[in-house]
């Protein structure tokens, strides 16, 4: 199998500001493939389900074309579903339900979806060509930008940073005809990946994941056909686990950031999450390609990209041939300690082992061998040179600089991270209290200062010499290169871990996480494809896995989710009973509130997993 595992253009992307990414022209939405029809199932042969809510994208997609059912009747449901289960918009807390959405236009959303009836109207009438997804109801994660709507980045801190244009991946859904409902809820700075701020799709009590928490929510709990979330560190692989739902973290550069709030150009992606692997495979080729001017990590990416498969292998044994791993050093963080030299699969809850064990069972019964094999010791700096080593390259501004500071720091003022953030402090549209949030938070206090400041941020971040950044990209690459060797000498095609060993927890407090890959965020790091995908249920709560290899792998693992969904489909298609109301938090926030749990920051989880080893 033909590998990519070049880490072209991530050290050097210009991705726009902090708040709303500049874009010099709005990149359209590459059109659908002829074939890709062929893919939909005919309306007459789709099961007759009580509610249209439980149909999936691609059912919906037929019996939209066929007329069996109108856009606006179907966001007109999502819409009722978002008013009775959603509960009160703008509420960075627990607001006493699943809050996947933290703001919804729903004036926009129904003429959208009455302008995408009009257009397929047109293709029964004349046969004109309308993309797949036309019509379909959508949500966007807070952190990236619809035109018209705030973008606060899971934080009031943020309310008043207006979007003046789409996000390019958004355009390329508008394009489509998409309905955008409105804006998902996220952890506050798109920091934790546990999130306490929605409610679990099977039961609001419990963790969402995050940071993408309402666009792993939404889609499971019917509140959208489906959901775009980033990924920084975990951000998308997450959420997608603790909800089962079927989500997509896509290599760097597969889909273009512009108009997010980045938090780590280079390692920052945009993926869907649905509530199928070939849903999400859908929206992934309805927003992946180029789009040099606004986002050049793109142009590292195959083109054209390789076709990524919609439709299930036909046959007894569809993934014969394939090699899947299980790297048998993929440490687990247990209860805050990290297992080094124990098995990942010991590590695992009863429930979650004997799920993980029927999964391999299963994949083996259509054709893949399905193997242990070492995998790379991330805490060896032989073999990690980028994360383990101890190594300072250089001290700026009194502070010390690590292989991976040198490059997301680096990234970081490349594209005005603080600056950016300091200038909307100035604007006059945040109050003095969100000011002083978002000093905090995106400033830096230098050894010898008494708070942090904007300014002592840039200093640090500009201050990282092109040839300490150099030193930081290159230890970067030769872990790619030597994760990539692991795999090549097992004879390995891509690797199968649980994100989440064991139940996750309660959102009043606790770990939220029990048991989870301490090194959660290397397939960013590395640059490299991830899915996620429901494989059972213990204690009413999913257990997910994912599968995950080299860069520009995605044709590869998506087919191998859609061949398993297809083959096994009970567990994408269970549905979680409605909620009941439960208590919220007791008023509106002002600033942002700060939740616990492991980060999506690269350099916090980072100086968090060496915490955890001593």
């Amino acid at each position: 199998m033909s590998r990519r595992t070049l880490l072209g253009g991530a050290g050097t992307a210009v991705v726009g500001t902090a708040l709303s990414v500049a874009m010099g022209g709005v990149a359209k939405a590459a059109p659908a493939a002829p074939s890709d029809a062929d893919a939909l199932p005919q309306a007459n042969s789709i099961p007759y389900r009580p509610r249209i809510v439980d149909y999936e994208i691609f059912e919906l997609a037929a019996m939209l074309r066929a007329g069996k059912l109108s856009s606006v009747d179907l966001t007109r449901a999502y819409l009722d579903r978002i008013a009775k289960f959603n509960g009160p918009f703008e509420t960075y807390a627990n607001n006493g339900l699943y809050n996947a959405f933290v703001r919804i236009d729903a004036d926009a959303a129904l003429a959208a979806a009455k302008a995408a009836d009009k257009r397929l109207d047109g293709a029964r009438r004349h046969g004109d060509n309308v993309p797949l997804l036309c019509g379909i109801p959508m949500g966007i994660k807070d952190s990236v930008g619809i035109k018209g709507m705030n973008t606060q980045d899971g934080s009031p801190t943020f309310a008043g940073n207006l979007a003046l244009q789409d996000a390019t991946a958004v355009a390329r859904l508008r394009a489509a005809g998409v309905v955008l409902l409105g804006n998902t809820i996220c952890s506050a700075f798109s920091g934790s990946i546990t999130g306490t701020f929605a409610g679990n799709a099977w039961n609001p009590a419990y963790v969402p994941g995050g940071s993408s928490q309402g666009s792993g929510v939404a889609p499971i709990a019917r509140l959208a056909a489906a959901c775009i979330g980033e990924e920084t560190g975990g951000s998308i692989v997450m959420p997608s686990a603790a909800n089962g739902a079927s989500g997509i973290k896509p290599s760097l550069g597969t889909v273009s950031i512009a108009g997010l709030m980045p938090l780590s150009p280079g390692y920052d992606v945009l993926g869907p999450i649905s509530r199928s692997g070939r849903d999400s495979a859908l929206i992934l080729s309805a927003i992946l390609g180029p789009d040099g001017v606004n986002d050049p990590q793109t142009l590292s990416a195959p083109t054209p990209f390789p076709r990524v498969p919609l439709s299930a292998r036909q046959g007894r044994k569809p993934l014969q041939g394939l090699t899947i791993g299980i790297p048998q050093t993929d440490w687990m963080n247990v209860n805050g300690a990290i297992k080094v030299g124990v098995s990942p699969q010991s590590t695992y809850g009863a429930g979650h082992l004997q799920v993980f064990n029927r999964l391999v069972g299963q994949l083996t019964s259509m054709g893949a061998k399905v193997i242990p094999f070492k995998g790379l010791d991330m805490t060896d700096p032989k073999q990690n040179p980028y994360f383990a080593s101890t190594e300072v390259l250089a001290t700026v501004d009194g502070s010390p600089v690590s292989p991976s500071a040198a490059v997301v720091n680096s990234n970081r003022y490349e594209i005005r991270y603080a600056a950016a953030v300091a200038d909307f402090c100035a604007s006059g549209i945040p109050s003095p209290e969100a000011v002083a949030t978002l000093t905090s938070q995106y400033g830096r206090r230098a050894p010898g200062e008494a708070t942090a400041s904007f300014a002592s941020a840039d200093r640090f971040n500009g201050g990282i010499t092109a040839s300490v950044r150099y030193e930081g990209e290159k230890r970067r690459r030769q872990l790619i290169t030597n994760y990539t060797k692991t795999l090549d000498d097992a004879g390995v095609d891509f690797m199968l871990v649980l994100a989440l060993g064991d139940v996750i927890g309660q959102r009043s407090g606790g770990p939220g996480f029990p048991v989870y890959r301490a090194y959660y965020q290397v397939p960013n790091a590395l640059g490299w494809p991830m899915v996620s995908f429901p494989t059972g249920y213990v204690q009413g709560l999913p257990v997910s896995a994912q599968f995950w290899g080299p860069r520009f792998s995605e044709p590869d693992i998506v087919q191998a989710m859609i061949d398993y969904q297809d083959r096994f489909p009970d567990y994408h298609k269970a549905v979680p009973a409605d909620p009941v109301a439960a208590a919220a938090s007791p008023k509106r926030l002002l600033v942002a509130a700060q939740e616990e749990g492991p980060s999506n920051d690269p350099l916090v989880g980072e100086e968090a997993v060496r915490a955890a080893l001593r």
